[in-house]
């Protein structure tokens, strides 16, 4: 799926209508007892660094969503129905935390609980009115500290009806978000053509945090998973791994607003002939990190490109089919390579022999550190992530849908880089600091990984400055 904001995801004018969780819900959510099942580490981090940063002064929106058509002037009825099924098909939707002092208690509504409200907002002649409205309001109701913390909307037209789904990151990743316009779509049309829904059930989220907290609570300070991170850590100077470059960013200042750069990075074709390239030591993933830490090296000087690599945790084939966050990091260190072909074989030794370490999660490793990782930004480290989104359930219509993840670009200090891998080919999206000199070298990043992923086929052995510096 394409990454974009909501800027750039064809937003066309219509009447707008929105869902939310109806007073009922929300009362019945109040009256609630705890649910015994906890929170995930990386929910509780997320949500502790929100109030963190809100408790420094600056409120940072940080939701998640996804944008999709459907054919004509859609049935609101059916809508409605179709929302209300998907949201009861996955359990974390329906639930959410409570403050105990300094402690987090989780609460989930039954089935039974569960309306919608839906509210005709008004026609848009303006997309850019229309477009400063959805980010205002998704600010507000897809907010970490609040609850409920989704939203559901529609543009409807005659020709198409345009869905627009916004939630807090502990409710989704990338993976959910990339599952939802085909789910919503088949439940839309069972709903208007009586023929029979989505048949099998998804795992739940909110049982998977029990387990994997259970998992991560078994271990203590001299675990091997905890010694390798504080070895990583320690070479990192105390801290996790920021993207290598300069950023044009003052040491202690405040937290700088973000740009987001999103294109197309290369065509089928040529993301096909990169992935048989890097094929022999484990594929594209590997390649865009050896490609990464040959640039960096080059635009910064660094002698070892340090990173964690998000890894999905959804090794259960439970998990498959669930919205969730399961999203696990693995550090790996990558010294300056002579040529693409060294790189890559260093990171794939680097993937083999660490990625067992994103099974444990890095808010549990730095407890048990006991590090004083006070957040103060929304992002702990910077990422490349790799995804070949093709297998997924209708992805081939994406383009035709118009269908968009988007994410919401505030503030930070770090450069989250995200590649995924679609049917026409490699999708390039960022998230940098506005700074001139940030975007100057993001710029020189993204045109060098372009014109190395493009050149590959070509001269396997070439060094990167020949490449894309000469």
């Amino acid at each position: 799926m394409r990454i974009s904001d909501i800027q750039r995801c064809e937003v066309r004018p219509g009447r707008l209508v929105e869902w939310t969780f109806s007073k009922a819900t929300v009362a019945a959510a109040a009256a609630l007892p705890p649910d015994p099942r906890p929170p995930a580490y990386i929910q509780e981090s997320h949500i502790r660094t929100a109030r963190s940063v809100r408790q420094d002064g600056l409120f940072v929106p940080t939701w998640l969503g996804t944008a999709f058509d459907l054919p004509g002037r859609a049935d609101l009825d059916a809508l409605e129905q179709a929302l209300r099924d998907w949201t009861l098909r996955h359990e974390t939707l329906r639930s959410g935390f409570r403050w105990t002092g300094d402690d987090m208690h989780r609460f989930t509504l039954g089935d039974n609980d569960v309306s919608l409200h839906r509210e005709v907002i008004g026609d848009f002649a303006d997309p850019e009115a229309l477009v400063r409205y959805m980010q205002d309001r998704f600010d507000v109701a897809a907010d970490a500290l609040g609850w409920p913390n989704l939203i559901y909307t529609a543009v409807v037209r005659d020709d198409s009806t345009s869905v627009y789904m916004a939630f807090d990151h502990t409710n989704v990743d990338a993976y959910s978000l990339q599952r939802i316009p085909d789910e919503v779509h088949e439940l839309y049309l069972a709903g208007v053509t009586g023929r029979p829904a989505i048949g099998t059930p998804a795992g739940s989220y909110v049982d998977f945090c029990e387990q994997e907290r259970a998992n991560a609570d078994g271990i203590d300070d001299t675990h091997t998973i905890v010694a390798r991170w504080r070895e990583f850590i320690g070479r990192c100077d105390g801290r996790l791994p920021t993207f290598p470059v300069d950023l044009g960013l003052q040491p202690g200042g405040e937290l700088p607003t973000q740009k987001l750069m999103c294109e197309p990075l290369v065509n089928a074709d040529t993301a096909a002939a990169f992935e048989e390239h890097c094929r022999p030591y484990g594929g594209s993933l590997v390649g865009i990190l050896a490609a990464t830490s040959l640039i960096v090296h080059e635009l910064g000087g660094q002698p070892v490109y340090r990173t964690v690599v998000p890894f999905h945790t959804r090794v259960k084939s439970a998990w498959s089919d669930s919205v969730g966050w399961y999203v696990g990091g693995a550090p790996i260190e990558v010294p300056a390579a002579r040529d693409f072909d060294g790189a890559l074989a260093t990171v794939r030794a680097e993937l083999r022999a660490n990625r067992s370490l994103a099974r444990i999660p890095l808010a549990r490793v730095l407890r048990l550190l006991g590090a004083d990782f006070r957040p103060t930004s929304p992002d702990m480290y910077s990422i490349v992530s790799y995804v070949d989104a093709r297998p997924t359930p209708g992805s081939a219509r994406w383009t035709e849908k118009k269908a968009y993840g988007l994410i919401r670009v505030s503030y930070g200090d770090q450069v989250c880089a995200w590649v995924n891998r679609l049917h026409e080919g490699l999708w390039f999206a960022c998230r940098y600091p506005d700074t001139d000199v940030a975007y100057k070298n993001v710029r020189r990043y993204v045109e060098g990984l372009r014109e190395l992923i493009s050149s590959m086929p070509a001269d396997d052995r070439l060094r990167v400055a020949e490449l894309a510096f000469s």
